[in-house]
């Protein structure tokens, strides 16, 4: 009896399990640069969505894995493009804590490139006292962490929409189309126009879910057009290496007979 109990309970969570797969919508196409063994980044791509970051979703949500130097020129390291003067300047817009100082006092100071980027909270406490006991997560791996990656990042900041009738939904939370279960505790953070691009580029929710897209994938991956190089040099010599054996191969067994 036991078993047939535990059977059935099995084949309930699967049957439920794929009822709400069902329910779910597949997310929306999009193509990045970055795909395939020739990706790169659309570095004025991943700068626009930094803004975005910075004037949005930075004011609930932390990067806690990159400093301010990350966001220097482009090479080896990953950086998104900005000179050492505007990395120096982005620092020093935020206030970092330091100390002591010779009065055994902990103190504010502008921040430098090698400081890590500023979190919006000190602590989980205080992320959710603000957030109605809702802890905003870390963005600096998200794209490695949800199914769909930058995909789905774009399709929850473009999936809000008005709830069905016959849902009923809870104190507090906003229906999203994309989101498992359909109910998000964050309310729509980007709508047309929210952030006005320093290059000039049109601000529409589409550009600016498809930038800071860029720029979760970048956060996630900075070393990405690394590893991609490094792949595509290992394949061609493993593919010189297999035609050379190729040759050595006929060779031995040419004299051999």
């Amino acid at each position: 009896m036991r078993k047939l109990a535990l059977a059935l309970a099995g084949a309930a969570t699967l049957t439920i399990g794929l009822a709400q797969a069902a329910d779910e919508p597949s997310l929306p196409k999009e193509s990045w640069p970055t795909d395939g063994i020739f990706g790169s980044f659309d570095r004025a791509s991943v700068q626009r969505g930094f803004q975005v970051y910075k004037e949005v979703c930075a004011n609930c949500h932390a990067v806690q894995h990159l400093y301010y130097r990350d966001l220097g020129p482009a090479g080896p390291g990953g950086g998104i493009g900005f000179s050492d003067e505007e990395v120096k300047a982005l620092a020093a817009e935020a206030q970092v804590g330091d100390g002591p100082n010779d009065q055994g006092e902990m103190f504010q100071r502008p921040g430098r490139p090698y400081d890590a980027i500023v979190r919006p909270f000190p602590n989980e406490q205080a992320a959710r006292a603000a957030n109605n006991g809702s802890l905003p997560p870390d963005l600096s791996l998200i794209t490695k962490a949800r199914e769909g990656g930058a995909r789905y990042i774009v399709a929850l900041l473009q999936g809000y929409a008005d709830a069905p009738p016959d849902m009923k939904m809870g104190d507090g939370m906003n229906y999203n189309l994309y989101f498992p279960g359909h109910q998000i505790a964050m309310p729509q953070p980007l709508s047309d126009a929210q952030v006005t691009f320093s290059d000039g580029t049109p601000n529409a929710l589409k550009q600016e879910a498809h930038d800071v897209g860029a720029f979760l994938t970048w956060a996630a991956e900075p070393t990405l057009e690394v590893r991609h190089r490094m792949g595509t040099k290992v394949f061609l010599f493993l593919l010189v290496l297999t035609a050379l054996f190729y040759v050595v191969k006929r060779k031995v067994w040419a004299d051999l007979h």
